[in-house]
């Protein structure tokens, strides 16, 4: 447990940041998450249209400050890596 009021107000404020931030963190995760399963399973239209929400998600939580522009950047990149390694398999069938 915290000693000093200091430490005992941040603990307030890091519960209320974490409230706030919790739901939009795990949209982010979720819609991430979609794409994968679609990919995986081959449903490569639908895909494509997930990413376009995911990319929205994950650039709302970097825009609220919930996680770090480049996290996000990443998310995004690995995405897109695995769609299109995807779409030039597909092709190539």
């Amino acid at each position: 447990m915290a000693n000093t009021k200091s430490a005992i107000k941040e603990i307030r404020v890091s519960r209320r940041r974490q409230q706030r931030n919790k739901p939009i963190r795990s949209r982010a995760k979720t819609e991430v998450k979609k794409v994968r399963l679609l990919i995986a399973d081959g449903d490569l239209d639908a895909a494509r249209e997930q990413v376009q929400v995911a990319v929205q998600a994950l650039d709302r939580a970097t825009s609220k400050g919930v996680i770090h522009r480049n996290n996000a950047a990443r998310y995004k990149s690995r995405l897109m890596k695995r769609l299109n390694q995807a779409l030039a398999q597909a092709n190539a069938n």
